[in-house]
């Protein structure tokens, strides 16, 4: 089983907070011989009259010596989750959730401005202290 990171459990209350329902922790897949298992699954209920949205979360902390180390890491990762879904559960949304002092001080750069619209990343911007999302980028 993967270690969980540091936020885990505040991104997870976050999402609760939103009405989110955690469905799965960690969210386990299995595609084409590679096992995978991102931080959560969670459910929200729109409205009575349309399906309900499902959402996979990745929880990262970039709380390593380099930002961009620890961002390389995460889009790897990012984008073999993603694939997995799409052959496996291609209604689920993948984010990456970042803290708000990383996406001030890493994602405002040009370059990783550059790169998470080339690549599509969705984010959720969590508030680790408080518990709660500040926001999300499609």
């Amino acid at each position: 089983m993967a270690a969980k990171d540091r936020f885990h459990e505040a991104v997870k209350v976050a999402l609760q907070k939103e009405q989110w329902i955690i469905t799965d922790d960690p969210l386990r897949l299995e595609v084409g011989g590679a096992k995978f298992e991102i931080d959560l699954g969670a459910e929200q209920l729109l409205a009575a009259e349309r399906a309900g949205e499902k959402i996979a979360v990745e929880i990262k902390t970039f709380l390593g010596e380099s930002p961009v180390t620890d961002y390389h890491a995460a889009l790897g990762q990012f984008l073999n989750y993603r694939l997995a879904l799409e052959l496996s559960d291609p209604e689920r949304l993948l984010y990456l959730a970042v803290p708000v002092a990383v996406h001030e001080a890493f994602f405002r750069r040009e370059f990783a401005q550059i790169s998470v619209e080339r690549y599509g990343i969705k984010r959720i911007i969590y508030e680790p202290v408080n518990e709660v999302i500040v926001q999300w980028i499609q």
